[in-house]
């Protein structure tokens, strides 16, 4: 391709598509996280304080015992692409106090319906997300 001798293309300067280049792949490439901490969930709910998805998907809340594993889901809310804060899960069943729940970060992929909640312990459907062969989680402890 040969640019005009001032730099421009179609209007535009090259260093701007250099930058929007270099910020579209910052944003595709940002750190997978979900974050929270030990709270109160007697009010029926759970909170993660921030989730970083890169694409829509759920804030997806399972039991979880001392071996770290994922066990039965009890709650679930869906998150969207980029940066989503204070996320907010009903539970679909009391949780005791003392009780550990992990915050785990699922697709939307796989599923029958798009914005359905599609997983079962184990599925394929709407599953969890894994970076370099882990899952995007936090466990907390309930009080």
């Amino acid at each position: 391709m040969k640019f005009p001798h001032n730099g421009m293309v179609a209007g535009v300067t090259l260093s701007a598509i250099v930058l929007a280049s270099a910020a579209a792949f910052a944003a595709g490439h940002a750190t997978l996280m979900v974050e929270g901490s030990d709270q109160d969930v007697s009010g029926g709910s759970v909170t993660a304080s921030k989730i970083v998805a890169a694409e829509d998907g759920w804030l997806v809340v399972h039991r979880t015992g001392d071996d770290m594993k994922p066990g039965p889901v009890v709650g679930h809310a869906a998150v969207k692409a980029g940066e989503n804060m204070d996320v907010t899960a009903p539970l679909d069943e009391s949780v005791a106090s003392g009780d550990k729940l992990m915050l785990m970060l699922h697709g939307e992929t796989g599923g029958m319906k798009a914005g359905e909640f599609e997983y079962t312990l184990g599925a394929k459907e709407d599953g969890p997300i894994k970076v370099d062969g882990k899952l995007v989680m936090t466990v907390i402890s309930a009080k």
